[in-house]
């Protein structure tokens, strides 16, 4: 019997029914043909493959993976993602890249019997072939300027201060650093658009997807949107896959990325730090109360971010207005083109009231003002 029979015979008995007793036909002729591992491995790529033409990307997948199937699959989808990239010929991005390097550094080897393999395989090849198609991405594309390194000293200072504020242990020393690392972000971006439209340069938006993943995923959408509006962004939740889809020009998406990730762990250890206090005074805090703290959160956090880019715009030169309008424009039509039909949603859950106070308070306590720097 072929290599390629094998496979199909338990292809045909496992991956279009979901009982336990197919899945086991399936791993069984599996492991009782080695000879039929490399074939095995190259559906896999084809797999991989198929949902790239359906508009994911390496994170979107191994997102998925790792919310619905458990740690040996994502290690099989790791390994299945890394072959299929090798001697790819066209590049497809630097986000692309940036992912797979992310991957690369992840653990993907498995050592287990041959039954358990074959299961799995099989249990990732069935979610692999019902990924539905999604919005592909076009990334965007950077004005044409003097030559810079991917990675610039700006966007390397911002990154090692926000570490900072996510390491501290005090919130004045959070918020001087998170304040600093806004005003440095504010200052790329404005720099970027002016360069673009000095030089005629053309400068286009693209979009990025960002996970957005439980328990209180419906505030951290929040949470994004308001990070994605005060960078001149817009953000589209995709509450059933997990994602959010932040469409903008490249040095805002990057601030995006960069600020939302940091407030997410600043609002997740501030809120850590008040229920321990809670408990401590005999109160006992509940699911209604995170959610209520991080949707105060979000709100307050995005009041701020917009009031510091306003202030942010009106300190620089009168030619800035014209050009950020532009880009607004470009964002929209960018939005209308990948999504024309979008519906909101309301948060529901924010009943407590003293959840609500204390996110406020740590929104507040994470301001993103300038500062004298810290000596």
């Amino acid at each position: 019997m072929s290599t390629s029979s094998t496979v199909e015979r338990a292809f045909a008995a496992a991956l279009y029914a979901d009982s336990d007793s197919a899945l086991d036909t399936g791993a069984s002729v599996l492991a009782a043909d080695p000879a039929s591992d490399a074939e095995l491995a190259r559906r896999g790529e084809e797999f991989v493959a198929a949902a790239w033409r359906r508009g994911w990307q390496p994170a979107d997948v191994v997102r998925i993976v790792r919310r619905d199937l458990d740690d040996v699959h994502v290690r099989l989808l790791i390994s299945s993602i890394l072959k299929e990239g090798e001697g790819e010929r066209a590049p497809r991005g630097a986000r692309w890249a940036a992912q797979l390097e992310e991957l690369e550094a992840e653990p993907h080897d498995l050592r287990t019997d041959r039954f358990s393999r074959a299961t799995a395989t099989l249990e990732l090849y069935r979610l692999l072939l019902r990924l539905p198609s999604i919005e592909p991405l076009e990334a965007p594309r950077p004005p044409v300027t003097a030559a810079a390194p991917q990675e610039t000293r700006m966007l390397a200072r911002i990154r090692a201060l926000l570490a900072k504020a996510e390491a501290t242990g005090f919130p004045e020393e959070a918020e001087a650093l998170s304040a600093k690392a806004q005003e440095l972000m504010a200052r790329h971006s404005i720099d970027e658009a002016l360069i673009a439209a000095r030089t005629h340069a053309k400068d286009t938006p693209g979009a990025c997807r960002i996970g957005v993943e439980a328990p209180y995923e419906t505030a951290k959408a929040v949470l994004l949107d308001a990070v994605a509006g005060a960078n001149r962004c817009r953000a589209v939740w995709n509450e059933a896959l997990c994602f959010s889809t932040v469409v903008g020009f490249e040095p805002d998406l990057e601030a995006v990325e960069l600020l939302y990730t940091s407030l997410l762990v600043q609002a997740t250890a501030a809120m850590t730090k008040v229920e321990a206090a809670q408990r401590a005074g005999g109160r006992k805090r509940t699911k209604t109360f995170r959610q209520s703290f991080l949707a105060a959160y979000a709100h307050r956090i995005g009041d701020r971010l917009a009031s510091v880019a306003e202030e942010q715009v009106t300190a620089t030169e009168g030619e800035l207005l014209p050009v950020l309008a532009a880009r607004d424009v470009a964002v929209a039509d960018h939005l209308d083109r990948m999504f024309p039909e979008t519906v909101t949603t309301r948060m529901r859950g924010v009943t407590d009231e003293a959840g609500w106070h204390e996110g406020a308070a740590a929104a507040d306590r994470a301001q993103v003002r300038g500062r004298r720097p810290l000596p």
